[in-house]
Order: C-alpha cells, then structure tokens, then sequence
C-alpha cells in the first residue's frame, strides 16, 4: 500500500510542478490536484438507467465538474475530446489551460481520475498474444503526422521481419485531411494489395516529401495496375460517393474511407496510429527497435533476426526526416 501510494504521490508532484511553472493560483492547483489523486467520484446519486453516449456522459462530467468541484471559482473545465476505451470512456478535458486525461464509467455515474493498469510491459507492448507467425496491423491516416511517424518507425521492422511476420499498414475508416488523403490511402492500399514487393521502395520515398508521382516512378510501379485497383476499389466501397455526399460523413465533419471498416471496428481502432498485434493495441513507443522489440515479443520462438539492433530514434512526425518525440495522434 505505501508502495502504491508512493508511486501515486509521485505522477502528482511531477503534475504539481508543471502546474505551478503555467502560474496557476493555489486554489486551482489544488482542484486540478484532487482530479489527478482522487479515487472514482460519484458523479449523481440518482440512478440512471442504461449507457449513455460518450458525448452525453462527457457533458454529464464536465458539468458535474463546473457546478461542484469549480463551484464559486473564477475557472471553467471543457471538453476536448471523448472516446470509448477498454470498457470505459476516455476523456480529455481542459482546465486553465492544462489538458488532463481522465476515465468515466459508460453509465456516466463514476470518474475516475486515476488508474493503475495491470498489464506486464510485454502484455502491453505485445498484445499478450504470442505465435508462431505474428500478425501486426498499423492504422494510419496517410496525411497524418503522427501516423507518418509510426509508418517510418514501422518501416525498417517490415524490411527486417517481412518474411517471419504478417506486417502491413491498414486506414482508419475516416479522414481528417481532406481529398489528397483519400488518394493517398487507395494508393497506399492497391500497392500493398498487388504491388507488395514494392510498397517499401514507395513509402520510404513518400515519407520524405509527399511527392507521390516522383515516388511511384521511382519505385517502378505498374500504374495500369495500381489505376486498375484505385478505381475498382474505389467503386466497391463507394469512396468518391460517400466524400461527395456530406450527409455520410462522420458528425458531418469527416468523410468516411470504409475499405477497411471491419477491422476498425474489429480491433476498436479509434484514431491514427493505431497498432495491433496479434488481434490486440499495443502501446508501444515509436522508434523502429522498440516497434522491432514489441513484434518480436508475439512471436512464440523469436527468428535469429529479432537480435539485430534498428535505431532507438524515434523519427519526426510529417513528412521529412530527422527525429522527433514519440506521441501525438489523430482521432
């Protein structure tokens, strides 16, 4: 219990401190403080019957927040964003500037404030799932820059394990970045799809400048074949149909890209990148020896290629090159 409590105390006087450097005025620190340390709050003692929707119990909490905890105080918490995850609802709010990441029950009756995951690193990172031929899915958004850091993170894992692995890059099923995303994603698809051999010659070229013509020349891509593929894809999916017709897109805000939907929905993918390995998340940071280490931990007995070391950089978001700091996402 000390242990725990010591651990807690910790992640708070880290918070503490960046919360004291934004010059925030005691009373604030201290609220913020309680949101950070606290166990589950009991958000309404009246019962509710059902789940409600993630924006439903996202407005509950924050007016819960703003009426009670910030009640005579000069300051508002707002909602960033809301999603559901691992049973629960993952919130983002914002106070004063300070964004803070907390869980609600689907119910909208509890918060909770802080959680102790009780997976190993290797559950984590893994999946928990181990075989002898892996399978590892990246979801990205071809024009986002966080999912074009984890495509060239994931790049020279592919290169090292392609043979002794499943490993490909997949889309999430919305799009965040306008029509030259959308292209993109077909073209990224049909090469993988029937040009296999030569996706990694292509995206290691587009990764540095978006040059997508350059780069299909480049990697000798059969353009009757991949143009083939676009339009087909294209016309199966109703791609083109769905982005001119705003009435489907996702809160009318984002076109749907539903090639591949059901594995979306599969693995709960909720934003780019999204990795899975052997059917489950990973969380995992995003240089290539830490992606090589999280696939080489599903393998049931590891090929003689796991023990090559691949750069513990982690690559810049966007295109280009040079390094970076791991995190960020669309969703």
């Amino acid at each position: 219990m000390l242990i725990f409590t010591h651990i807690i105390n910790k992640k708070f006087m880290i918070k503490l401190n960046f919360i004291k450097q934004k010059n925030l005025t005691l009373p604030i620190v201290i609220i913020i403080a309680a949101l950070i340390i606290g166990g589950a709050i009991y958000l309404n003692p009246k019962k509710t019957a059902g789940f409600l929707s993630a924006q439903e119990a996202g407005q509950k909490a924050i007016d819960f927040i703003n009426q009670n905890i910030f009640s005579g105080q000069n300051v508002t918490a707002s909602l960033i964003d809301i999603t559901e995850s691992n049973g629960l609802y993952k919130m983002k709010i914002a106070i004063e500037g300070e964004e803070i990441e907390t869980y609600l029950s689907l119910d909208g009756k509890l918060l909770f404030p802080q959680f102790v995951t009780m997976e190993t690193e290797e559950e984590a990172t893994a999946g928990g799932q181990k075989s002898d031929y892996p399978d590892v899915k990246l979801f990205v958004m071809t024009h986002c820059p966080y999912g074009l850091q984890a495509q060239k993170a994931l790049l020279p894992v592919y290169d090292l394990l392609k043979d002794e692995a499943e490993i490909g890059v997949y889309f999430v099923n919305y799009i965040m970045h306008g029509k030259i995303e959308i292209d993109e994603n077909l073209r990224q698809y049909c090469i993988q799809r029937d040009q296999q051999d030569k996706y990694s010659a292509y995206f290691s070229c587009f990764a540095q400048a978006g040059d997508f013509n350059g780069c299909l020349s480049g990697a000798g891509i059969d353009m009757n074949q991949l143009n083939s593929c676009v339009s087909q894809t294209d016309q199966d999916f109703g791609i083109s149909a769905d982005y001119n017709d705003q009435s489907t897109w996702l809160n009318g805000i984002y076109p749907l890209f539903n090639v591949q939907t059901d594995l979306n929905t599969q693995y709960g993918v909720q934003g780019s990148p999204t990795l899975v390995i052997n059917g489950k998340i990973a969380n995992v940071n995003r240089s290539p020896e830490e992606f090589k280490k999280a696939v080489c931990n599903a393998f049931n007995t590891a090929p003689a290629e796991c023990s090559q070391a691949l750069s513990n950089e982690t690559p810049s978001a966007g295109f280009g090159g040079g390094t970076g700091t791991s995190g960020g996402s669309c969703e």
